[in-house]
């Protein structure tokens, strides 16, 4: 019995000196510090709303160069690729058959001129012979015919040495545009025909055109007040990237097309300053509407949850919050935000992948760089204007 006492005593004991050293070893432990993370502060910036289309560069003139008259090529003067301006010399045909025409139709022209000479004299000798009445009234209008023909003659043989010598100009192809020249496709020696043998190509490098179709429905909605008169602004973006190209729009299709709903639409940019090739692949930005100040976060920031989008805010307690946005474009890396956000606010950069609402954090402040992201299309005074 003393035993049994004696057991529960100790057994006793050590419940109580257990529960006083409970909560001293509760004291001990420390919580775990708040998870830190990147907190930006959101950006406000003026941003536009644009659409793209994709295209195929076009050069304004280009020129299939072919012989106004047949012959055999004596001499190629250009170097293949190189820039060529207007009416430079660039194939010449052999000039020799052009050359005895003009000389045969010379002599014919003379020969004519004192024909038509000696029928003007008899036709007046034979009309002062009428008014003596020496002479017959039929035989003198024989001679006036006569003196019609010879006219008729000598002004038939005076065109065909018009003809003969624009031909032996023409055996000299000159360069009807200013531009670069492509590849010789006829060298030295060979025989081309008037208008049919392919000589090389031309295309003007001043400006280049892209021209584009956008949908009848955003046109009208976001375009239907827009006239070609407004130089309006555009982008284009090459294949590779790099910075884009500022232009304007220089002309806006007269009607729609029935068979594909679309209107076709022009724009201008300069070549030269710009590198820009025909044929080359391109993509047209067209800004829809003025720049509005609207909050931009990071694209990573935003969350879905079902058919909501949500950022997560970080308050003065520095506890994230669940907020709903309205997002708008997309801007690179960027997200512009229609509503939810104002100035000042600050949301967790990296978005809920790792944190949720309601959770204590400890925030590395970060700064969004929008140096390099495009936000707006290029303002007017920066253009090529469509006039030049």
């Amino acid at each position: 019995m003393n035993k049994i006492s004696y057991t529960l005593s100790a057994v006793a004991l050590a419940l109580v000196l257990s529960g006083c050293s409970q909560p001293n070893a509760q004291e001990g432990q420390q919580q775990p510090p708040p998870l830190t993370i990147d907190v930006a502060q959101v950006k406000m910036a003026p941003v536009q709303s644009w659409h793209t289309f994709t295209t195929r560069l076009q050069a304004p003139e280009r020129v299939v160069l072919k012989p106004r008259v047949s012959g055999q090529v004596e001499q190629m003067t250009f170097k293949e690729g190189e820039r060529i301006e207007k009416g430079q010399t660039l194939f010449r045909l052999d000039p020799r058959p052009f050359e005895v025409q003009v000389e045969t139709l010379n002599a014919q022209l003379v020969s004519a001129d004192a024909a038509l000479m000696q029928a003007k004299s008899e036709a007046r000798r034979a009309k002062q012979l009428v008014a003596e009445k020496a002479m017959s009234t039929e035989l003198a209008e024989q001679r006036a015919a006569t003196l019609r023909q010879a006219q008729a003659n000598r002004d038939a043989i005076a065109a065909q040495l018009k003809k003969a010598r624009l031909d032996l100009e023409f055996s000299q192809v000159e360069a009807p545009i200013s531009g670069v020249i492509s590849r010789a496709i006829v060298t030295k020696g060979n025989y081309v025909s008037a208008g049919e043998t392919t000589l090389a190509t031309i295309v003007s490098d001043q400006q280049i055109y892209a021209y584009f179709d956008v949908d009848e429905r955003t046109w009208s909605d976001k375009f239907a007040g827009v006239d070609a008169t407004d130089a309006v602004t555009v982008q284009l973006q090459r294949i590779n990237g790099g910075a884009s190209v500022p232009g304007v729009v220089d002309f806006i299709d007269n009607e729609i097309n029935p068979n594909t709903g679309t209107l076709g639409v022009r724009a201008v940019f300069d070549a030269q300053q710009h590198g820009l090739k025909p044929g080359a692949f391109a993509r047209i930005s067209l800004g829809s509407a003025d720049a509005a100040t609207m909050p931009l976060v990071p694209e990573r920031a935003i969350g879905t949850d079902l058919k909501n989008r949500f950022v997560l805010t970080v308050d003065a307690n520095n506890t994230l919050q669940y907020r709903l946005v309205e997002l708008g474009e997309r801007y690179g890396a960027f997200r512009a935000i229609k509503s939810g956000l104002e100035a000042g606010d600050k949301v967790a950069a990296n978005g809920p992948a790792r944190v949720g609402p309601g959770m204590p954090i400890t925030p590395n402040m970060v700064t969004l760089n929008l140096d390099d992201t495009r936000l707006v299309i290029a303002q007017r005074d920066t253009q090529l204007s469509a006039a030049n």
